[in-house]
């Protein structure tokens, strides 16, 4: 079991990141944070697909076809939190070294689609304090990290949830 989750995890967590790092430059060279937001969730859900993949092979080439819900779940828990790691860890070197700016241009975007939306001045300036309240919590990595995990650790939590419902299987 843990060569399947290792290797599936940092499959996951390769294609994830890779497609991270992509849609990052997208949104920095087009400022289309919607669709780059489109491109990271789709992404994590190709990724996460593995996790279908590796029960599978775990249960039927290792476990003689049968494999409870429960290591289901945990094989597919594993390999989240690999590829969720190397998501965290690849955005903090992406933030800090290349996209510094990440939050104003965000905070920019969030702004502009807010007012397009028809929003007035004091709906803007809740939405400006907001943002400037995210941009404080950027200031220190941890909160860089909880964030970053909330946003993909979850997705990897219902897909592992998913696959663990779909191939439990007690007996022949």
């Amino acid at each position: 079991m843990k060569k399947i989750v290792i290797v599936f995890g940092l499959i996951a967590g390769f294609i994830v990141s890779a497609m991270m790092l992509l849609s990052i430059a997208k949104c920095y060279n087009s400022a289309d944070f919607e669709g780059s937001m489109l491109i990271g969730y789709a992404s994590m859900l190709l990724a996460f697909s593995f996790i279908f993949v590796a029960v599978k092979r775990f249960r039927d080439k290792h476990n003689e076809g049968i494999i409870s819900f429960g290591k289901a779940f945990r094989i597919g828990l594993f390999i989240s939190l690999i590829a969720s790691t190397i998501y965290v860890m690849v955005w903090l070197i992406d933030y800090y070294l290349f996209v510094p700016d990440f939050m104003d241009k965000y905070t920019a975007h969030t702004l502009a689609e807010a007012k397009r939306n028809g929003a007035n001045a004091a709906e803007l300036t809740l939405k400006n304090s907001e943002m400037a309240e995210y941009k404080e919590m950027y200031k220190n990595p941890f909160y860089v990290v909880l964030l970053t995990y909330s946003e993909i650790l979850p997705v990897g939590l219902v897909v592992s949830l998913i696959c663990a419902l779909i191939l439990k299987r007690r007996s022949r």
